[in-house]
C-alpha cells in the first residue's frame, strides 16, 4: 500500500459555498443570522429539543452550561477521567471541585454504578460524555440525579444523531453540548451547540449567549434598547459558519449512512482477529444506537498498540490513540486524591481509533484491515 490513508479529512457537500455566498450577499454575517436560524429549526424539528443555542465551539456550549448552572468555587462536577479537556476546563474556570470516576469495563463511557459513591452535598451536576457516539447508561443517572438533586449536562460532542432508549442524545440531560469541529461526522470547521431542555434556564441562556445583553430581544423589537443585564460571552457563531453547518444538516442521512457502512465493514473485518482473543471490538450495548463516530480497537496492552502503531504508519496508514486520563495530566495529578481508575487506564494505554471518514474506500478500509490481520499474524 502506497497511497497515505489520514485518520480523519473533512468531508465537504458542494452546496457549503453556495450558501456562505447567500450569508454575504444577505448583508448579515454575525452571529444568529438566517443560517443559525436555519440550524436551530433543524435541530429543533428532527430531535425534538426544546431550545437551541449554535456556538463557537462545544467547548464554549460546555462553558455556557458551567454558567447557566451558577457554577462557583466548592461546587463539584462529577466526570469520567477519560474525556477531553474541555469537559472539565468549562467548570474548572468556574472555580468548582472537578471529581474524576472510572470508564466502564466493556466501554469507555463513565461508570454510572459509580457516581453515588461520590455524591457530597457539594455535587453540583454529573457530567455524561458519550464517548464516540455510544450512550451512556442515562436511567441510571437520572436516577441518581434525582435522588440527590444534581443537574445532568451531556457532553454529546461525538454524538449527533445517536439514541439512548429512542432518545436523542443531547436531549435527555438538563443541557447536550454538541461539537461540529472538522474531525466529527457533521461539521462547520469550528462550532458547536448548546441544547437547552429545561424551560426554565431558556431566558437566561439568551443572555449569556449574546455577552450578558438582551440583545437578541432588541433585534426582535422586544425591547427599545439592550442593556447589560448579566454575564456572559460572545458564544454566538458567525452565520457563515452556520452556512456551512447547514450545508452538512441537509445530507446528514447520507453521510451517517456511508460512515456507518464503513463501521461495519470495520467490525466484520475485524471480528476474526476478536474470536482468536488478540483484539477487542466495540460493543453497542442495547440501549444505545451507533452514529459511527469512530472505530476502535482495544490491544492487549500499550507495547502490542505501539508496534502496531508503527506497523500501520510503515504502510502509510494513520491510526491514532486517544486521550490522557486527566486525573494524570500534568495540571492534574497533583489535585487528584481520588482512587486507582483502572479501566481508564487501559483505555488509555490500549485504544486505537482506524480511519474513518467519509471518502475512504471500501479498497482502503479493506487495506488496513489486512495490514491488522498481517501484524497479528506476524
Amino acid at each position: 500500500m502506497t497511497r497515505h490513508i489520514g485518520f480523519s479529512k473533512p468531508y465537504f457537500t458542494g452546496k457549503e459555498l453556495e450558501y456562505i455566498r447567500q450569508a454575504v450577499e444577505s448583508g448579515k454575517i454575525s452571529g444568529d443570522g438566517i443560517f443559525t436560524r436555519k440550524c436551530h429549526s433543524f435541530f429543533q424539528e428532527k430531535y425534538g429539543f426544546h431550545r437551541l443555542f449554535l456556538t463557537t465551539s462545544c467547548t464554549d456550549a460546555l462553558e455556557m452550561s458551567a454558567l447557566l448552572l451558577d457554577v462557583e468555587p466548592g461546587d463539584e462536577i462529577i466526570m469520567p477521567s477519560f474525556t477531553f479537556v474541555s469537559t472539565a476546563n468549562a467548570f474548572a474556570l468556574r472555580g468548582a471541585r472537578i471529581v474524576f470516576i472510572d470508564s466502564e469495563r466493556a466501554i469507555p463511557n463513565l461508570d454510572a454504578n459509580a457516581i453515588e459513591q461520590h455524591v457530597t452535598n457539594k455535587t453540583k451536576a454529573v457530567v455524561a460524555v458519550h464517548y464516540a457516539g455510544i450512550a451512556c447508561d442515562m436511567d441510571k443517572i437520572l436516577d441518581v440525579a434525582k435522588k440527590h438533586r444534581f443537574a445532568i449536562v451531556e457532553d454529546a460532542a461525538q454524538a449527533i444523531d445517536s439514541y439512548y432508549k429512542g432518545l436523542p442524545l443531547g436531549r435527555i440531560g438538563d443541557f447536550g453540548a454538541f461539537s461540529f469541529h472538522e474531525s466529527k461526522n457533521i461539521i462547520s470547521g469550528e462550532g458547536g451547540m448548546l441544547a437547552v431542555n429545561d424551560h426554565g434556564y431558556v431566558h437566561r441562556a439568551e443572555i449569556l449567549w449574546e455577552k450578558g445583553t438582551n440583545r437578541a430581544a432588541f433585534f426582535r423589537g422586544e425591547v427599545d434598547k439592550y442593556t447589560w443585564l448579566d454575564i456572559g460571552s460572545s458564544f454566538l457563531p458567525s452565520d457563515v459558519m452556520a452556512a456551512i453547518l447547514y450545508a452538512q444538516l441537509e445530507k446528514l442521512e447520507e453521510i451517517q449512512n456511508r460512515r456507518k457502512e464503513i463501521w461495519n465493514l470495520y467490525s466484520q473485518g475485524l471480528e476474526p482477529l476478536q474470536e482468536k482473543g488478540f483484539i477487542q471490538l466495540p460493543w453497542i450495548p442495547d440501549y444505545a444506537t451507533n452514529n459511527a463516530h469512530m472505530f476502535y480497537i482495544l490491544c492487549s496492552d500499550l507495547d502490542t498498540r505501539t508496534r502496531l502503531v508503527c506497523h500501520l504508519q510503515k504502510k502509510n496508514i494513520q491510526a491514532v490513540f486517544h486521550y490522557v486520563p486527566l486525573h494524570r495530566s500534568p495540571f492534574f495529578e497533583n489535585k487528584y486524591h481520588g482512587g486507582e481508575l483502572p479501566n481508564c487506564l487501559r483505555y488509555s494505554d490500549c485504544l486505537l481509533r482506524l480511519p474513518l471518514y467519509f471518502e475512504l474506500t471500501q479498497e482502503q478500509v479493506g487495506g488496513v484491515i489486512d495490514e491488522i490481520h498481517t501484524f497479528y499474524r506476524g
